[in-house]
């Protein structure tokens, strides 16, 4: 069987969602998970928004960082692709500007409002170092 990916636009909902990461202001692009949605970030397994919001904070406070969103995918079966890259530095160390790509894999339901069932992200090649 053949599966296809579609390049598209990235919609609304995905740019809010990297903006809100960014800020660590959560809204109206959290609000398409749920209690039940799982997020696999590297070898990280996470269920609800609510741990989800919690594990961005957790990674991205020290940062500051700016996701852009380069390439963005539709796939059968509410599968969604987005390769992007961030760029980021430790707040104490504004002028160590270290950048990463990275891969979400949006699984969504489909219902209306769409949700998101899970979620899978990988980032890297990184310099942890300059980071963490």
């Amino acid at each position: 069987m053949t599966r296809t990916a579609n390049p598209a636009a990235a919609p609304e909902w995905v740019l809010r969602i990297m903006r809100e990461i960014d800020t660590l202001s959560f809204g109206e692009g959290f609000a398409r998970m749920t209690a039940e949605t799982e997020m696999y970030f590297g070898t990280a397994h996470i269920v609800g928004v609510e741990a989800i919001k919690a594990f961005f904070v957790k990674i991205d406070e020290p940062l500051d960082i700016t996701h852009e969103v380069l390439e963005f995918w539709t796939a059968a079966d509410g599968v969604r692709l987005l390769r992007g890259e961030a760029t980021m530095a430790k707040k104490s160390e504004p002028g160590n500007v270290v950048r990463a790509p990275f891969t979400h894999i949006f699984y969504l339901d489909d219902e209306e409002p769409m949700r998101i069932k899970a979620l899978r992200v990988t980032a890297g090649p990184l310099r942890t170092d300059a980071v963490m």
